[in-house]
């Protein structure tokens, strides 16, 4: 399994949020300091923002900031905001349109599940140095 850089960069621009929360930071900044696109960051920023995790506001003094206290963050929360449903195979629960004459998907699934509770259990807070 996987994750894009979507989960990557995302996961490093709320981490440099997280360090400095509750303030906020410009899509300059945070592009600067995780050495990450600008303009992707700008598109990872907005679905983030959708997802309610990040806050933003505009204008000369505007940017962005977490929504909640990084404790409240689960990395999971994250990643699927940015790559969509955590499962590591393609077939794994709803995408799976032969998952009860399959064997092997009780593993799949199984792994799934473990994955996920794994990145739901680390919250944001807890990658701050």
């Amino acid at each position: 399994m996987r994750f894009s850089t979507k989960a990557e960069y995302g996961l490093k621009a709320m981490t440099n949020l997280a360090q400095c929360y509750p303030a906020q930071k410009t899509i300059g900044e945070i592009a600067k300091e995780e050495n990450i696109s600008q303009k992707y960051l700008e598109r990872l920023m907005g679905l983030l923002r959708n997802g309610e995790v990040v806050q933003s506001s505009k204008g000369k003094q505007g940017g962005y900031m977490l929504a909640k206290e990084p404790k409240k963050i689960p990395v999971g929360e994250i990643i699927e905001l940015l790559d969509g449903d955590i499962a590591p195979m393609r077939c794994v629960g709803k995408f799976c349109s032969s998952e009860h004459k399959c064997p092997s998907s009780v593993v799949w699934n199984k792994l799934g599940v473990q994955i996920k509770k794994t990145l739901y259990s680390i919250k944001l807070n807890t990658l701050i140095k």
